[in-house]
């Protein structure tokens, strides 16, 4: 079992910044991926960004440029640093661990974007 604690969320106006993360405990083996999706209201999830635990990302087109992903494996560690935020941004973000077949959620953490 993998248990995910986010932290990170809030309230920002369009432009500002925020950075969330998220810590592992449990079972963590490598390989791993880590890494951020959203979901808005009425609105399918949607990948955010990934990293693997060898660093390698991948970060979807609407935040690229703007969203940066990093983890620290020493402490088990993903965090997303939030640039330029649009409220297009707004959403519930959890977090993600993979490990094989494995598939781990955070409970979500609210981000929202004003005008």
């Amino acid at each position: 079992q993998v248990q995910l604690v986010e932290s990170g969320g809030g309230l920002v106006q369009a432009g500002g910044s925020l950075r969330l993360s998220c810590a592992a405990s449990g079972s963590i083996f490598s390989p791993n991926t880590m890494g951020w999706y959203r979901q808005a209201p009425g609105k399918q999830r949607e990948l955010v960004a990934i990293i693997t635990s060898g660093n390698n990302t991948n970060v979807a087109d609407s935040v690229k440029g703007r969203f940066t992903i990093s983890r620290d494996n020493a402490k088990n560690t993903v965090y997303l640093q939030m640039n330029s935020l649009k409220p297009e941004d707004t959403a519930v973000y959890y977090c993600n661990f993979r490990k094989w077949a494995s598939n781990y959620w955070g409970q979500g953490t609210q981000v929202t974007v004003s005008s």
